[in-house]
C-alpha cells in the first residue's frame, strides 16, 4: 500500500479517480443506512476540487483504494470523509488512514461523523481500548 497526499485541484486525473472512489464508497454507505441523501453523493467535480482541506490517499499499485479528508484548526481535527473502494474493504485501509490523521493531530481532539446505521464505520470509530475519541452526529435520520 502506498500513501500520498495529492491535491485534487492540481491534478485532473486524480480528481476524476477521487470522485469515482467517493461515489462508489458513499453509494455503499447509502445502501447500508437505507438513505441516499449523503452530501458526498451530491458533490460534483467542481465541489470536490474547490474544497481546500487535507487529503491522504491509499493506492494499491495504480488503483486508488482509499482516501481520508480533514480540516483542522488550532484545537480540533475534523475528519470530513473516509472512503474505501467497495472492492478493497476489510483490508484495514480505513483504519490505517484514520491512524495517519490521528498521528498528525498533535494531541488535538479528532472528530468524525457517520450515519448511525453505518455499522462498519461506527465500529471503526468506537473501537474499545483505542486512543480514538469519536463524536457521532447524524446529518439526516435514516428511514
Amino acid at each position: 500500500m502506498i500513501f500520498s497526499s495529492p491535491d485534487p485541484a492540481a491534478d485532473p486525473y486524480f480528481a476524476r479517480a477521487l470522485l469515482g472512489l467517493q461515489r462508489s464508497a458513499y453509494a455503499l454507505e447509502a445502501e447500508l443506512i437505507g438513505d441516499d441523501w449523503i452530501p458526498p453523493l451530491q458533490q460534483d467535480a467542481v465541489g470536490l476540487t474547490a474544497w481546500r482541506g487535507h487529503w491522504i490517499t491509499a493506492w494499491d499499485g495504480t488503483d486508488l483504494v482509499g482516501a481520508i479528508a480533514w480540516d483542522e484548526c488550532r484545537e480540533v481535527v475534523d475528519i470530513e470523509k473516509v472512503m474505501v473502494s467497495p472492492q478493497a474493504t476489510r483490508r484495514g485501509i480505513a483504519s490505517e488512514l484514520l491512524g495517519q490523521v490521528i498521528a498528525r493531530s498533535a494531541g488535538r481532539q479528532v472528530v468524525v461523523a457517520t450515519g448511525r446505521d453505518n455499522a462498519p464505520a461506527v465500529s471503526l470509530y468506537c473501537k474499545p481500548a483505542s486512543p480514538r475519541r469519536a463524536t457521532s452526529r447524524c446529518l439526516r435520520a435514516s428511514g
